[in-house]
């Protein structure tokens, strides 16, 4: 008995290397792979889109990190952020004549893009602890909502941000603090702070024992349904944040904002190393996950040899693959299947 010890710690540990190392060894061959493409892959024009372009995704990506881990889905982000994005532009163009075209009116609307956010979210995570509703219907329902209702707002047109408004607020995308985009520092931000409260914090340990084992956890004097909620709270304020940011990049809002955003999101966080499953999560692998889809969009537009409109493609097979790879890893250390 005791002799079969070391080959099952042995396989155990390579799995935990593989999911830590893993995204980076393959960023870091995305980055061969596009200057094998195209000289152009390592301007820094280049590079520093690729950064700028990842902030949106990664940033919604962290709160998916802290729901997924604690073993829930979210599938409105996308739809939530259009939402948020539509509100924010009408109440800055209703505030102009109150509040002029200056920074009251850009901070009313990040004010009201921080409650919504919030609201979301609680609602999201209410509906789904307090409804006992699993979370992909009430998301998936929340999505069809949150997407109807912007289109209802634009008439099913598109919002537009006022000009002067705009060009007041285009720092918050296109400028750069000591040669940084702004959005590559919120992301790292975001990021930091989602590492602390994920890995230095009660709240973080709390989320990995409810994906863990849900039961064991509420023995354990775990609140699961206000810790679940918080989760997803954390995730409407992420998705804020990103349309905060967003905004003033086409100052402009309609039903097709933010499409696609969920997977994209959901794609960052599991190539990144968190177990879709939940009962472990990964900030640091969520941002690397965030710049290889990214990487991998751009890489495509540099190619001719795959088409860019198939990127929806490569990231729903990464998708597939990642999790295949995750329930290998879980047989190899449990031996059996995941229930």
């Amino acid at each position: 008995m005791n002799s079969s010890s070391p080959s099952l710690a042995f396989p155990q540990s390579l799995a935990i290397d593989f999911r830590a190392l893993g995204p980076v060894v393959v960023l870091v061959a995305l980055f061969i792979l596009g200057a094998v493409i195209n000289d152009a892959f390592y301007s820094a024009g280049n590079l520093t889109n690729i950064l700028t372009r990842s902030a949106f995704i990664g940033i919604i990506a962290v709160g998916a990190t802290f729901v997924i881990t604690a073993g829930g889905i979210d599938l409105s982000v996308g739809s939530m952020a259009a939402f948020i994005s539509g509100c924010m532009i009408v109440v800055m163009n209703g505030l102009i004549e109150t509040l002029g075209t200056g920074w009251p009116t850009i901070l009313a609307g990040i004010a009201i893009s921080i409650v919504l956010g919030t609201a979301a979210g609680a609602l999201n995570g209410l509906i789904t602890t307090r409804g006992k509703i699993e979370a992909f219907i009430v998301t998936l329902g929340t999505m069809g909502i949150y997407r109807s209702l912007v289109t209802y707002i634009a008439d099913g047109g598109t919002l537009s941000l006022d000009f002067a408004v705009r060009g007041v607020y285009r720092p918050f995308y296109y400028g750069d603090i000591l040669g940084i985009p702004v959005p590559v520092l919120v992301f790292a931000a975001v990021a930091v702070l989602g590492y602390l409260a994920l890995n230095k914090t009660r709240f973080g340990r709390h989320c990995f024992a409810i994906g863990s084992n849900e039961h064991v956890a509420r023995y354990s004097a775990v609140s699961v349904e206000r810790v679940r909620t918080a989760t997803y709270i954390v995730q409407g304020l992420c998705v804020s944040v990103a349309t905060i940011i967003y905004v003033p990049r086409l100052g402009s809002a309609s039903a097709s904002t933010g499409v696609l955003w969920e997977l994209e999101a959901i794609a960052a966080v599991i190539i990144g190393g968190t177990v879709l499953k939940g009962g472990y999560g990964r900030i640091g692998g969520t941002v690397v996950g965030a710049i290889m889809l990214t990487m991998i969009g751009n890489i495509l537009n540099l190619t001719d040899a795959i088409s860019n409109y198939l990127n929806g493609t490569v990231q729903g097979i990464i998708i597939i693959v990642a999790v295949y790879l995750q329930r290998g890893s879980w047989r190899q250390k449990n031996g059996g299947c995941p229930s």
